[in-house]
Formats: structure tokens, sequence, C-alpha cells
């Protein structure tokens, strides 16, 4: 807990701690495997600022399938040269230091945000370094643990919906797998653009999709699920990514809609085959499916990935601090035990975000 002082002789104090501070305690990933591979590191270096980073006393951060699949080994093509590395992308806590290029923010200021999925240095550590457009105010309703549930999950939403599909008042979309941290947050923003709003998910989460802004949910385990889901949509995000929610939302969609998938097959192409022949076949694999697609349904396909986004945090805070945007949190745990909160996260009985909060 800062000391409560004002605002000059907080710098000041948070200066004079930042030129002691060299290094911190993270959790590392030294190899893939299960979750005890991953170690608490007590003299982890912080590398110095660069003039648009930013220096954050990590306060919270939460545990995506992202980081569950890089450490099994997901993405070994592009990670496994540079492991060790430090798994996490959603962050919430205080601004510590800052680039001389960081105009936004101030010292002590309550921030949240997420880095992008190939960052090197996530956010399983004391201190995380993001980009000053990786971050944006705290809603101050929310908890730290509340608010690192959200970025992530809600920026990949976003990308699909609003950046890719471009959603608009009165549109009809559809979610597969709306009971996931992505999917309620695809649920909350579409409904925030005032579209009408169907999804699937399994029966534990029906409650919870409602409650969210679904106008209907269905149980994807429903024979002839297609005939449930009457009428045609303008936008299909899959959160699933099988060949049977493929072939389900393609044949859902207006013509000119949008589908947009989770998983798309450019990092298995790449860690199957290498970055050059493997990147070169998940393009031609991508614009032979838009091809076929646009061709056979006229709708528009892609493979959607999170990016940061300013924009799209800024809205996404917005609708936080008014109550219209949020992730359940189902259970938390003191970040030291990392491992911990992978296997009960591998495990599948946590309904809800796995959040470790940092001391």
């Amino acid at each position: 807990m800062l000391p409560n002082v004002a605002p000059l002789e907080l710098r000041l104090f948070l200066h004079a701690s930042v030129r002691r501070l060299s290094t911190c305690r993270s959790i590392v990933l030294p190899r893939f495997g299960g979750p005890d591979v991953l170690e608490l590191c007590l003299n982890d270096p912080l590398p110095d600022l660069r003039p648009s980073e930013v220096l954050v006393r990590t306060r919270a951060t939460a545990v995506n399938p992202l980081d569950i699949r890089m450490r099994e080994g997901y993405g070994r093509s592009l990670f496994e040269p540079l492991l060790p590395l430090i798994l996490g992308r959603d962050v919430s806590g205080e601004v510590t230091a800052v680039g001389n290029g960081v105009k936004q923010l101030e010292l002590g200021q309550e921030v949240f945000g997420a880095l992008h999925p190939t960052a090197v240095r996530g956010t399983y550590s004391e201190y995380a370094i993001l980009l000053d457009e990786q971050l944006a105010p705290k809603p101050p309703s929310l908890t730290h643990v509340e608010a690192a549930a959200i970025p992530f999950s809600a920026l990949a939403a976003w990308r699909a919906l609003r950046s890719t599909a471009k959603i608009k008042s009165g549109q009809k979309v559809l979610v597969l797998g709306g009971g996931g941290a992505v999917g309620m947050a695809a649920i909350q923003l579409a409904k925030a653009a005032d579209c009408q709003v169907i999804c699937t998910c399994g029966k534990r989460s029906m409650d919870a999709v409602v409650k969210a802004g679904a106008e209907q949910a269905f149980d994807y385990t429903l024979e002839n699920l297609k005939e449930h889901l009457k009428g045609k949509f303008d936008a299909v995000l899959d959160t699933i990514g099988l060949q049977e929610t493929e072939a389900l939302g393609i044949g859902l969609l207006k013509k000119g809609g949008h589908y947009m998938t989770l998983q798309g097959q450019a990092v298995k192409l790449t860690d199957e085959y290498g970055l050059i022949i493997g990147g070169a076949a998940a393009i031609a694999t991508l614009l032979k499916k838009q091809m076929q697609y646009k061709q056979s349904h006229g709708i528009k396909y892609w493979w959607t990935t999170m990016r940061t986004d300013f924009e799209g945090l800024e809205e996404i805070a917005r609708l936080a601090k008014d109550s219209k945007l949020y992730i359940p949190v189902g259970q938390s745990f003191p970040f030291t035990e990392a491992a911990v909160a992978h296997r009960v996260r591998d495990g599948k009985q946590v309904h809800g975000k796995i959040v470790l909060e940092v001391e």
C-alpha cells in the first residue's frame, strides 16, 4: 500500500523507490510442460523503460486459456528460443514509472490493461511493463481482482465484433461458446452496441449469459441445434473453433455477414512447419477459406486474435465503469501459487476467471 502523501511527495517517493529497484519476483516458465514447470524467480531483472513504456506495480493478473496453452508448448516456434518466459497478459495495478514519452498517465495512478499475445515478459510478476496505449485508468468501482479479469478477453471480443465485423444497432449477433470470458465479453459488447444477441453455451452457464445480455441461450449439446437458432445473423463469433461450430456458424450467416473464429490455424501451422513455411501455409489456408466461403455463401471469413487497441480499451473501461461489462471471477490465488492456479484451471472445476493476486 502506498503511503498517504501529497502528489509531489508521492512522485518523489515513487522515483526514489524505482531508482532502488532493479529486480523483482516473477513466475517464470523455463520449459514447456504441466503446471509444475512454473517457478518463482526471486531476482528477475527489470529491463530499462523505453520512451513509450510504463512500469506497473501489479496488484492482480488473470490466468487466461492462452497462458495454459503457452505453458504446454503452444507457439513453440516463436517462444522456445526465448525461454524462460513470463506468462500473463492482463494486469491491474499502479503506475510506478513512465518512459519519457508517456504523457497521459501519472505516477501512482491505478490502471488496467493487457499485453499483446506475443509478449515475452508477461504480467505474472510484481512489476509489469506495458506500452502506454495498452493501459487505461482502472474504473474506481472495480477492485484490482475484478479489473484484471477483463482486458485481454474483452479486447479479443472487441477486435472481432467492433473492429472486424463493425457491428451496429439493430444487427443480429450469434456467439458460439458464450459461457467463457471472451464469449461473455462479446455478449456485453454486442448488447452495448444495441444488437440482438443469441448464444450457445453449457447448461451451467445459461443464467450467467442471460444476465450478461443474451436474449436467448441454447445448450450446445441440443440435437438439431441449427433449427433452434432460427433466422440469419449479421455476425458470428465462434470461440470454440471446431469443424462443427464453423459449419454451424457459416450456415447461419446472412450474405455479407462475418464469421470470426478465435481458433485460427496460424500458430498450429507455424509450430508444425516452422515460421517461414508454416507462416506461408497459414496465409494460403486462410485465403483459400475466405475465397471458398465468399463463393459458396457470400460471407466474410476471419481468423481473429486479440490485439492491443487503445480505442477498444477506452470503450471497455467506460462500459466497466458504467457496470455494463464485467467478467465473473471464479477464484483467486496468491501469485506465488501460480502452479496451483494452473492446476485448478486445467481441472475445469472453477466456473469463472481465475485471478492471481500480488501482495
